[in-house]
């Protein structure tokens, strides 16, 4: 069995390896158009910030590593086109272009910015943080002495990661975001009105519902002009979202979102034959609102990923199925952490539930232990049902590791109710009698 695998990133190397195990007699080569494989992109807002310095840690294994296991890696091939009807695929490398065939196929070729349409986006100073490249080059500019100012446009994951990481290093920061308020497309208001607080507190310029026209400068950076004005700058760090990989696929004909991310069935299976995909290029299942959606986290990809493998390697037996993702996610800003599981009360909206959500405000802890702070949790429910459909927590301890308790409520089914009488761990400094959830449980009607 001859099985070929298109991107080297989490998705990709996770079913490599799997597949290996699965099949110790198959021929497994993988295709990666850069010269980096299982990179975790995750860790470059913290490699800029200074937190850690060996750019090695996010790039966990090497293409001699997979050869030792018997997986052939080429790195700086580019696959061009797929012919899925004849089972082909034209790969470009240093110029040269060759024919493949293959017997089954991942596609794993993951995301890539998605860049305003304005002027100037390649004048020096302008930087994105998607790739390993764009790390190392980032790190360096902020290094010059020089550089004392910093423009962020976007304020989604890596927006406010980036935002706190320029904090971090000495930097006056700018953050612009288009909507009315931050982190839109992951937060409802009633949390993210905490994240612009805490950076306003921090000294951080916040301009929202407000949108990049274009960079201005000659050949660098000066500053930037939006559709309410212009603004001097040292340095620009667009952070405006990614898109999936996909383009060289459109004439394949492949079943798709809109934007271009892949659908796959819950055996990770695409629309055309013997073809598999997974990781930031795919759609994912979401298995409360019943649909795919585009949501790339390096959790999904590495689970996709392994179950891929899996599935791929097969000679005969049952195929393992995904049982869906609920969008469990998590940011650092600053002192705050904030994690969101499950739907938002928008996305529960869109998806045609009877909604119902309440907003609770406490403390994370007992009061006369050292460090209680604030806590603030969202939950979205079915009106009818209870059933919780959704949840948001922020705080500045423990909000996080709540988020995942919340992650197992819902996979469960668990009811508002049900919520309420939960028995969670409680001693003075982690909790109090009544945690958090609880009340939101019991509050809720």
């Amino acid at each position: 069995m001859n099985i070929i695998i298109i991107g080297g990133e989490a998705a990709g190397m996770s079913a490599a390896a799997k597949a290996r195990r699965v099949n110790p007699d198959a021929t497994i080569t993988v295709y990666e158009a850069s010269e980096i494989i299982s990179f975790g992109a995750c860790g470059l807002p913290y490699f800029v910030a200074g937190e850690f310095n060996d750019s090695g840690f996010m790039s966990e294994f090497t293409p001699a590593q997979f050869a030792e296991r018997g997986v052939n890696v080429k790195t700086g091939h580019r696959v061009n086109k797929v012919d899925a009807d004849n089972k082909k695929l034209e790969v470009t490398h240093q110029r040269e272009t060759f024919i493949v065939h293959y017997d089954r196929l991942m596609i794993a070729t993951g995301a890539s910015e998605v860049l305003p349409p304005v002027e100037g986006l390649n004048k020096a100073g302008v930087h994105t943080l998607r790739v390993m490249k764009d790390g190392l080059s980032l790190k360096s500019a902020i290094e010059d002495e020089n550089c004392q100012h910093v423009t962020i446009i976007g304020s989604g994951f890596i927006g406010l990661e980036v935002a706190e990481a320029m904090i971090h290093q000495g930097k006056q920061v700018r953050l612009i975001e288009r909507a009315e308020r931050l982190i839109p497309d992951a937060f409802d208001a009633e949390i993210s009105v905490h994240i612009h607080a805490e950076l306003e507190k921090a000294g951080v310029e916040i301009l929202t519902s407000e949108s990049l026209m274009a960079i201005a400068g000659d050949e660098a950076v000066s500053g930037i002009v939006t559709d309410k004005g212009e603004y001097t700058t040292d340095l620009v760090v667009v952070c405006t979202g990614v898109k999936p990989n996909t383009a060289f696929l459109k004439e394949t004909g492949i079943d798709t979102l809109t934007n271009g991310a892949i659908k796959t069935d819950s055996t990770g299976r695409t629309s055309l034959p013997d073809v598999w995909a997974a990781g930031d290029c795919a759609a994912i299942w979401h298995s409360v609102s019943q649909r795919h959606q585009y949501i790339p986290l390096a959790t999904g990809a590495n689970k996709m990923g392994r179950l891929v493998g899996d599935n791929i390697a097969q000679v005969d037996g049952e195929p393992l199925q995904f049982p869906g993702s609920i969008g469990t996610s998590c940011v650092r800003v600053l002192g705050l952490e904030a994690g969101r599981t499950g739907l938002s009360e928008r996305e529960a909206n869109e998806a045609g539930f009877n909604t119902k959500s309440i907003t609770i405000n406490d403390k994370c802890h007992t009061n006369y232990c050292a460090g209680q702070s604030d806590m603030h949790m969202k939950l979205v429910y079915e009106a009818d049902t209870k059933r919780i459909l959704g949840a948001q927590l922020i705080g500045y301890k423990g909000a996080v590791h709540r988020i995942d308790a919340m992650a197992v409520a819902i996979i469960m089914g668990v009811t508002t109710s049900q919520l309420g009488m939960m028995d969670f761990a409680y001693a003075p400094p982690f909790s109090r009698t009544w945690d958090i959830m609880n009340v939101a449980g019991n509050v809720a009607k």
